[in-house]
């Protein structure tokens, strides 16, 4: 981008800024969606095993160390991001994540190729989560240092809004397969056509992405980092990105509950029909796009502390109780209600603890500092929310154990609004 581009102008400019940036957000959910929608076939395409159990598990596991690239892709991508601008770096994490959802969508199955087709969506997810690592982080901080001034929360929660369109037309697709193909059909090649899809909008998503403008915030800035000196500034930080660990832990395990593996729960926990399942979780997308941007704008009105407080106090007292009620009574209005409570306390504590986690940190590696807060949490909690949950489950035999999961990631949440928020509605690094 030439030094001399104009800044980002107010009304359709904003938008237009909008839209691009998050465009890259959409594809990443989307692929991550479809992967935990189509686990047990995927499952059975490139993890057969002697039951299903075994399958699922293996396949959740994959899912699941994806997000283990996250940490090392935030301090890499992340510093480069920190180092090169806002929309270089944001081109590259879009280049590394496509070719992860190609490689997914094309990889022949294990009767084909045998132990490569295992290994080769391994790579597959490893490659999306070592791009994703930096791509969330990267695209929080953009919406945040082009935001009008009052209204970061609001702007900053359109990252996760693009999030919930990927969902909504993800579930859209797999319910319309589900009309039209048979069961067979699915398993054999069905479940492969959203994942084309998401190949085929690749090239529109790097148009969109290569007009993107600088930050002014960033062009303003007199000095970049170095990897050393990015390191050395977490390392100095080190209890600040801890505190973001446990803040951003709500985030990601409500998420990946309610989205990712709402679908399984569905029909191999609850023994709900496809269809039903897959309307849930349209709806849950819809109700997270509402509830997101509601939650930001909130949050510039009255501070972020007092949201991040109550919506963590509630889904401590609500998230078990609520899954055990479905538990008990399961149908497709009870699976309805239950989920859109969730989606309203995730929505909510989301809109506020996105530009929360951009303010706490060091402005010189906001962006590592973020992206590595934020896929820490992602790895230990969010990522591995479907396989523990499986897992909960298959141990103690009852059915709403996924919300002891949930209430242990909003204490951890609590905690860390705490920390943080020593005094009133003060960002910790402000404070200092």
């Amino acid at each position: 981008m030439h030094p001399s581009s104009p800044p980002l102008a107010p009304g359709q400019s904003k938008a237009s800024a909008v839209l691009r940036v998050t465009a890259g957000n959409f594809l990443e959910q989307f692929d991550f969606f479809l992967f935990g929608f189509y686990a047990t076939k995927i499952g059975a395409v490139f993890f057969p095993a002697g039951s299903e159990f075994a399958s699922l598990m293996m396949t959740f596991a994959v899912f699941g160390a994806g997000f283990l690239m996250r940490p090392l892709g935030a301090i890499i991508l992340g510093a480069y991001i920190d180092d090169v601008g806002r929309r270089k770096g944001l081109i590259v994490t879009l280049s590394i994540m496509a070719s992860g959802t190609i490689l997914i969508a094309f990889v022949p199955g294990y009767a084909t190729i045998g132990l490569f087709a295992p290994a080769l969506v391994l790579i597959g997810r490893l490659l999306q989560g070592f791009s994703a690592g930096a791509e969330l982080g990267g695209v929080s901080v953009y919406l945040a240092e082009m935001a009008t001034p009052g209204r970061k929360g609001f702007f900053t929660s359109w990252q996760s809004a693009s999030q919930q369109v990927a969902i909504v037309i993800a579930a859209a697709l797999g319910f319309a397969l589900n009309h039209w193909l048979d069961t067979a059909a699915i398993a054999a090649w069905g479940w492969r056509v959203p994942f084309f899809v998401g190949c085929m909008i690749v090239p529109f998503i790097f148009i969109l992405r290569r007009n993107l403008e600088e930050t002014q915030d960033f062009k303003q800035r007199q000095h970049r980092p170095s990897m050393k000196e990015v390191f050395t500034t977490l390392v100095q930080n080190w209890n600040v990105v801890i505190a973001g660990v446990l803040l951003v832990a709500m985030t990601t395990t409500s998420f990946y509950l309610i989205t990712v593996y709402a679908p399984t729960f569905g029909k191999t926990v609850l023994h709900l029909s496809t269809a039903d399942s897959l309307l849930v979780t349209l709806c849950v997308g819809i109700s997270n796009f509402i509830w997101l941007p509601i939650g930001g704008a909130l949050s510039d009105r009255i501070g972020r502390r007092p949201l991040l407080l109550g919506m963590t106090i509630l889904a401590i007292a609500t998230a078990y109780p609520a899954l055990s009620l479905l538990a008990h009574a399961p149908s497709f209005v009870n699976m309805l209600l239950v989920l859109l409570w969730l989606s309203f306390m995730y929505g909510m504590y989301n809109g506020a603890m996105i530009v929360a986690l951009t303010e706490v940190m060091p402005v010189e590696v906001r962006v590592a500092g973020f992206s590595l807060a934020y896929s820490l949490a992602t790895a230990v909690f969010g990522g591995f929310t479907p396989v523990i949950s499986t897992a909960l489950i298959h141990v103690t035999g009852d059915k709403a154990a996924p919300g002891y999961w949930m209430s242990f990631a909003a204490v951890c949440g609590l905690g860390a609004t705490l920390a943080l928020y020593r005094r009133r509605s003060v960002p910790l690094h402000a404070a200092s």
